[in-house]
């Protein structure tokens, strides 16, 4: 799979589980694609583990992974979430929400045993996720006359080539995606035809 037009995400949750004088961690790796769901699925967690005293975690979005947060709930600063972002990062992983839930034991464990603690907790919840490898996808509407249907199909007969909605009338419309790698050929040979006109919705 070409490294440019492809990325690594969580086909299935995975969770994990590292246990500490008492104290107990409780990783859990979900797949996220906005800020909305992050905020559903931290809620969740939250409410599966109410008597919990924290929920460190880390998300990251994006192919560049430029969009990312971490959060330490509580504990030191960078016990908790940046050893949680750095077992993402590690598994070149994109598109995903770590949390790491704390049932505190009793005992303290220092700043060096709470990072490996949420570091292994993260790892382990890693582990046991379903690893899912996307392409990255070129959005486009197609717009033509009814008449022109044919010039349009066969432009659109590959099997590169998602339809994801269309719209038979007079006036046609077709929206498609299509692999990036792939795109720049068919948006020229659309392009130099003069009853067809392509759209750019988005890069996804």
């Amino acid at each position: 799979m070409d490294v440019s037009d492809s990325y690594r995400t969580i086909g299935k949750t995975g969770e994990g589980l590292y246990k500490e004088k008492g104290s107990k961690f409780i990783g859990k790796v979900v797949l996220v694609e906005n800020e909305e769901m992050i905020k559903e699925a931290l809620g969740t967690i939250r409410k599966e583990h109410h008597g919990a005293r924290h929920h460190c975690y880390a998300w990251c979005m994006g192919v560049k992974r430029v969009d990312f947060r971490i959060n330490d709930d509580g504990e030191p600063s960078g016990t908790a979430g940046r050893p949680i972002y750095n077992q993402i990062l590690s598994a070149n992983l994109t598109n995903v929400l770590l949390v790491v839930t704390r049932y505190y034991g009793g005992t303290k464990l220092g700043a060096s045993g709470l990072a490996n603690a949420y570091k292994t907790a993260s790892r382990e919840a890693i582990a046991n996720a379903k690893i899912s490898k996307r392409t990255i996808n070129d959005y486009f509407l197609l717009e033509y006359d009814y008449p022109d249907t044919n010039d349009a199909m066969k432009l659109l007969h590959d099997d590169n080539i998602e339809q994801l909605q269309q719209d038979f009338d007079m006036k046609c419309k077709i929206t498609f995606r299509i692999r990036k790698s792939k795109s720049e050929k068919l948006v020229e040979q659309i392009r130099n035809n003069n009853k067809l006109k392509l759209s750019y919705l988005k890069t996804y």
